[in-house]
Formats: C-alpha cells, sequence, structure tokens
C-alpha cells in the first residue's frame, strides 16, 4: 500500500535541506573529484555561459562544498569577487576551507536561502546555481532574486538534471526506493532531481522571472566508475536524498533496499566498467 505524504510545507522541507547538508557535506567534498569528473563539462559550459570575465562580481547560489564558486574564482582572477552562499552553514565552511587552501582570497561564503536574498540590487555581473534550482520550492522566485541583485547587462547559468529516462544514475535507485519504502510518484511542482528538466520549463521560467534571450544546451553527465557497487556507495554517502527517502524504514531494511540498487545497476556494466547514462540542461538568460 503506497503511503500518502502530508501537505507539501516548504518552510519544513527546507529546514530538512539544511538539516541534511549540514550532515552530508563532507561526504560531497570528499567524493569532489568523482562529481568533478561527472558534473565538470556542466560547470565549465555553465560558467562560460555565464559570460564571466577578468574583475567581475559573481553570486554562487547553493555553492556546496566550492564548486562552481572556485572555478569561477580562478576566472575572475584577483580583481574579482565571488559570493559562494548556501542553506547549510556546515557545507558552506568546507567551500571556505578549500579556497583558503587555494589562495583564493576573492571568495567569501555566507549561508543564505536562495529564494530571499540578503544582498542589494545589481551588485553583480553573474549569477550562478549548479544543481540547486530544482531542489528549492519556488524557483521563479528565486529566478527574481537572482535577477534583481544582477546588473543591467549581467547573466543568470544554471544546471539542472533532465528527465529521468535520460539520468538512470538516479532514476533506477529512486524508483526501487519508492516502491520499498511505498512512497507516491512524484507530485509535479514540487522541488526534486527532475522537477525542471521536461521540454520548456527552464525556458519559460526564466521568460516569467524578467529575464531574456535564454540559452540552453543539453549536456551529457555519464556518471562512471569501476563497477556498480562502486557507485552505489559514492551514491549513498554523497546523494543525502536516497537516504532521505528510505528515512522510515529499520536500518537492516535501507540494506537490502541497497542490495537490490546494487543489483539492478549491475546492468550497467560492462569490460570498461561502469556507465549509468546522464544529462543536465545548462541554460542561461540576461538582464535588460
Amino acid at each position: 500500500m503506497v503511503k500518502q505524504l502530508p501537505p507539501f510545507d516548504a518552510a519544513k522541507y527546507k529546514k530538512a535541506q539544511r538539516k541534511q547538508w549540514n550532515q552530508d557535506g563532507e561526504a560531497w567534498q570528499y567524493w569532489t573529484p568523482t562529481l568533478d569528473l561527472w558534473y565538470g563539462e556542466a560547470s565549465r559550459q555553465m560558467l562560460n555561459l555565464a559570460r564571466i570575465q577578468p574583475g567581475h562580481h559573481v553570486l554562487d547560489i547553493a555553492a556546496g562544498a566550492g564548486e562552481p564558486a572556485v572555478s569561477a574564482a580562478e576566472r575572475v582572477g584577483p580583481g574579482g569577487y565571488v559570493l559562494a552562499t548556501d542553506i547549510s552553514e556546515g557545507i558552506l565552511e568546507l567551500a571556505r576551507q578549500v579556497a583558503h587552501e587555494r589562495g583564493l582570497k576573492q571568495v567569501e561564503t555566507r549561508p543564505m536561502d536562495g529564494e530571499e536574498l540578503d544582498l542589494p540590487d545589481a551588485s553583480f555581473d553573474a549569477v550562478l546555481c549548479r544543481l540547486g534550482l530544482m531542489y528549492m520550492p519556488h524557483p521563479v522566485t528565486a529566478l527574481r532574486e537572482w535577477r534583481r541583485v544582477l546588473k543591467v547587462g549581467g547573466w543568470v547559468a544554471v544546471a539542472v538534471f533532465s528527465t529521468p529516462d535520460r539520468n538512470a544514475w538516479g532514476a533506477v535507485p529512486a524508483a526501487i526506493i519508492r516502491r520499498r519504502a511505498q512512497l507516491p510518484p512524484p507530485v509535479p511542482g514540487q522541488p526534486g532531481p527532475f522537477s525542471l528538466g521536461g521540454p520548456g520549463v527552464l525556458e519559460g521560467m526564466f521568460h516569467e522571472a524578467g529575464f531574456a534571450n535564454p540559452e540552453l544546451r543539453a549536456v551529457p553527465v555519464p556518471h562512471r566508475a569501476t563497477s556498480a557497487a562502486e557507485y552505489v556507495r559514492v551514491a549513498r554517502e554523497a546523494f543525502g536524498g536516497f537516504n532521505a527517502m528510505m528515512a522510515q524504514l529499520a536500518p537492516e531494511e535501507r540494506e537490502t533496499v541497497w542490495d537490490e540498487v546494487i543489483t539492478s545497476m549491475r546492468g550497467f556494466e560492462s569490460a570498461a566498467g561502469f556507465e549509468a547514462p546522464g544529462e543536465c540542461l545548462v541554460a542561461a538568460a540576461i538582464k535588460r
């Protein structure tokens, strides 16, 4: 029997997200080299679409453990400025450490809700958000805030996952977990990994938020590992959403779910190793 979820509560959801990333931030940082292999090309294309130049002031929303803020800081140089923000103060501390280790004094970190920016109008040349917008309860509200803090002629650039059928790395485990935990299907309009990946969704949101000239690219992000078991280790440690879906299951039951996920994901193994399909949509628009 499928469990009925309570009505969506955005404030409660954000509190849970903050708690989750305060807990899972170190795992995300630990797996950063692997994550950069998976999402690095999407990040580079996002930075290119944002037209970031030396001396620019850049705002990174949902910056996590430091990417793409650190890469943006390298592009703006010592004469520029990058403000890395996230709802989780714990994961931002990891981003601050990374910037410090690399000698990037132009990076500042500040905990902040991406839908409610405590920042002055027209203060940034570019706004970035990698794999964060789709987890926000009110993405158009967020985009309007980002437009407010952009200078005229500034660009916003985001990366989100496209549709489940093009992202087996996440869709296959999520379907197994949803079945085993007796969860209902995703609710349209609520945040989630594939909530903004449908045709025309991002472009429509850009227009609704007041942006112009949206550009969009589909970027393959195959999730590679030595084996399905190694991939699942990354997923269970760094992708807190999977564990959150199983929160009501007993620990031993969770282990059997992960065993089933490994078995299913072995279908993506070959003599060359493990590779599960993935795709990001990288999109940008300008403030006129």
